[in-house]
Parts: structure tokens; C-alpha cells; sequence
């Protein structure tokens, strides 16, 4: 039991502290996303962090600076599309392109963007666009080109993809 409990006090404490990511999603017609998510740093040692690798996820859509909805992995269904790519090397969420997929992130919004229930928030990275899914609808309005960055920061971002500066 000692020898056990040896073991598994290593692995935890190989595995360090989870670090936390940020992202600001500009998309069509002012439409925004920002988000969350924090990783094991093991998992950064990787070329491709995928949706297995990540511990907290969250998203919060909005227009014109209005919520219009959230998701996150904690509350997440079981039939929720849940499909996450990112290069820890460029700090960004991967394309469709980088990836050699259709979709390359599907975050409550699979490749039509239509599942993500009603009512229901979701975001989707496909070879037509980057996008949201609103109430089982997809919102075309908020659409940008596949290939579009998505960047990731180590620090919090607003609704309107500005950096939080620390106060003093």
C-alpha cells in the first residue's frame, strides 16, 4: 500500500501546476467569443493538445457586447461535439487546414453547427467557416474564413478581445 501511494504521489507531482489559456474570438457582424481553459503542462510537450489534455473548459458568445449564451466542458452532455486542436508551439487553436480534418474544433457545434440544443450556445471551426450555434441554429452572420487565427493568450481577455491590464 506504502509502495502505491509512493507512486502515485510521483505522478501527481510530475505533472506540476495546470496552466491556465485565454481567447477572444472576433467573428462576423460583432459577434465575439471569449473562453477559458486550463491544461496539464505535461500536455503542452506535445505538438497537438487535444480535448483529452484539457481540464477546464468554458466559452461565452456574445453580440455587440451582449451574452448570448455559454458552454462549458464541466456540464457538458454526453452527445455534446466536443473536438479541440491546439498548437501550444504557436499558441493558437488549429484549422481545418493544419489538421488535415473537416472540423478541427467543435465545442457544443459540430460541423453544421446546428446541435448545440435549444436552448443551447456553441462554437465550430469547419473547413466553411468559423461560427456559433445558437439554440440549434446556426448563426451564418458570425461567420469568418476557415483559415482565420485564433489565437490564444497566456493572460484574461474581455468580450472585446482586449488584454486585462493589472491594476495598481
Amino acid at each position: 500500500m506504502i509502495r502505491k501511494l509512493v507512486i502515485a504521489l510521483s505522478l501527481i507531482g510530475s505533472q506540476g501546476h495546470a496552466i491556465d489559456f485565454y481567447f477572444c474570438w472576433q467573428g462576423g457582424n460583432d459577434f465575439t467569443m471569449t473562453g477559458q481553459m486550463t491544461i496539464n503542462p505535461v500536455a503542452l510537450n506535445k505538438p497537438v493538445v487535444s480535448q483529452d489534455d484539457v481540464l477546464v473548459f468554458r466559452i461565452a458568445g456574445y453580440q455587440n457586447g451582449q451574452l448570448l449564451g455559454k458552454w462549458d466542458m464541466a456540464t457538458r452532455d454526453a452527445d455534446d461535439s466536443w473536438l479541440l486542436n491546439y498548437d501550444p508551439a504557436r499558441s493558437v487553436f488549429m484549422t481545418p487546414d493544419d489538421v488535415g480534418l473537416g472540423v478541427s474544433q467543435a465545442w457544443n457545434a459540430d460541423g453544421t453547427a446546428t446541435d448545440c440544443g435549444n436552448p443551447g450556445f456553441g462554437f465550430n471551426l469547419g473547413n466553411f467557416a468559423q461560427d456559433f450555434c445558437l439554440d440549434g441554429v446556426w448563426i451564418e452572420e458570425s461567420g469568418m474564413p476557415p483559415e482565420t487565427p485564433f489565437l490564444v493568450s497566456p493572460v484574461p481577455v474581455d468580450p472585446l478581445c482586449r488584454v486585462y491590464a493589472p491594476t495598481s
